[in-house]
């Protein structure tokens, strides 16, 4: 079965980024979906079912917040992995973040590397 990760990102340049930083995983079977703001997250995460999503917080529609929590407290989607991707670095963040459900929180600018690791494991992929 092909895992899918969505992208979630209000900046285009972020969401490529995020391709071109997660392309080895695609050698792995895994494929790449993106969105460009919480609505469209939304929709395509009922739609398309990922395995895994890396939302942005500060976005256009619905925040990342309101998108991973309906995501965790939906019953069909609540064991669908989040990580939190966001230039907000605050404790605050992290505590919301954590509230809404998220498995993990990294902050921008981000390690290439780490993130590979953390979506690899999360979707138990090598």
């Amino acid at each position: 079965m092909i895992k899918k990760i969505l992208i979630v990102d209000d900046q285009a340049y972020i969401r490529v980024l995020l391709e071109q930083t997660l392309e080895d995983l695609r050698n792995t079977g895994i494929e790449l979906l993106s969105a460009g703001d919480g609505l469209e997250a939304w929709k395509t995460v009922q739609e398309q079912r990922p395995d895994l999503v890396i939302l942005d917080i500060m976005m256009p529609g619905l925040s990342g917040y309101e998108v991973c929590k309906r995501i965790k407290t939906d019953p069909d989607l609540s064991k669908v992995h989040i990580i939190m991707l966001t230039a907000k670095g605050q404790d605050e963040d992290l505590k919301r973040s954590i509230e809404a459900g998220a498995d993990e929180y990294v902050t921008k600018p981000f390690n290439p590397d780490y993130l590979i690791e953390r979506a690899a494991s999360l979707l138990d992929v090598k």
